[in-house]
């Protein structure tokens, strides 16, 4: 990379901060003005707008999302992959009204940012207190549902800054959550974003990140003792759609990580395929419909009506 993209890079990255810290401060009187007009849980939607409009503008950065239709599915716990700082444009994207983040507890004493957090009822995490964290969540179960609102989680628990289309491993809390609810959980992918930003290698692009919301997955005959196996089933899903969504789009005004280099390039020069976009996008919802199903029926010892039907289809076609 020369001189001007390091110039780029840096003046970006000045210029993303300062726009952070415009947004958190408007968060804060948000936060103030709408808890005294018993909107309080609109100030982290509010705010996540505003991070989404004000820095995406400023920075170039888009957001494109696959089935949206899928947020409006609450009472949820919705769960996504934790890349980089980009994550709040996509938060800002994606955040449903009435929806709660969660976060580790250092991050109150943040200015601006913290401040904004404390004030508009982001649920604080002790990483260190495991039995504080599990009341923290659990008192928040009945709003939730009563209010047909939404907690937001990411079970990796750290951004990975990852620059491969990839996963950490998941914690469970998300999902012991929703299994002592009986809410369902909706997966989050997002492609990966080190060909916008990323620190290691001084890279910070202009582009379009595609965020691809899953079906919900329904925990109600979901069993306490087989949480770890369905955490582990949701994971292997999302990976799945993670690699198929790949890297996101980057106008390279700075350069790219070495290990995204030949992927995209590769996608530039290889042909196109007969098979549309749309229809693309089809198959990859059903196939992710079937999995949803497959998660709990397993569970129970059950075929799905999904392999019943492809069991017949093959009979037919051996007959034929």
């Amino acid at each position: 990379m020369g001189v001007w993209g390091t110039i780029v890079y840096h003046f970006r990255s000045v210029l993303g901060a300062t726009l952070l810290s415009t947004c958190a401060l408007y968060g804060v009187v948000a936060s103030v003005v709408l808890s005294c007009v018993g909107k309080r849980h609109l100030a982290q939607y509010t705010t996540a707008r505003s991070f989404y409009y004000v820095m995406g503008t400023f920075l170039g950065i888009d957001i494109e999302v696959i089935n949206p239709e899928n947020l409006d599915k609450l009472p949820a716990v919705i769960i996504a992959n934790h890349q980089s700082a980009l994550d709040i444009l996509m938060l800002g994207k994606t955040f449903p009204p009435g929806c709660t983040v969660t976060a580790k507890s250092s991050l109150k004493w943040v200015p601006f940012l913290g401040w904004f957090m404390s004030l508009s009822g982001t649920l604080f995490l002790e990483r260190g207190n495991r039995q504080k964290s599990v009341e923290t969540l659990s008192r928040a179960i009945d709003k939730m549902k009563s209010k047909k609102r939404a907690i937001w989680i990411f079970p990796e628990g750290t951004r990975s800054h990852s620059v491969k289309p990839c996963l950490l491993p998941f914690k469970k809390g998300a999902f012991h959550l929703a299994q002592q609810g009986k809410v369902p959980i909706v997966p989050i992918v997002v492609s990966n974003t080190s060909t916008i930003m990323n620190s290691k290698y001084k890279i910070f692009n202009r582009g379009i990140i595609t965020v691809k919301v899953l079906d919900p997955i329904p925990t109600t005959d979901l069993k306490k003792e087989d949480v770890g196996a369905f955490t582990e089933r949701v994971k292997e899903l999302m990976e799945r759609e993670i690699e198929n969504l790949g890297y996101s789009k980057a106008i390279v005004d700075t350069d790219l990580p070495p290990e995204a280099k030949s992927v995209v390039e590769a996608s530039v020069n290889e042909p196109s395929e007969t098979t549309s976009p749309s229809e693309s996008l089809d198959n990859s919802s059903k196939d992710t419909v079937e999995e949803a199903v497959e998660i709990i029926e397993e569970q129970e010892g059950g075929e799905t009506d999904v392999e019943v039907e492809g069991e017949a289809e093959r009979e037919a076609a051996a007959a034929s």
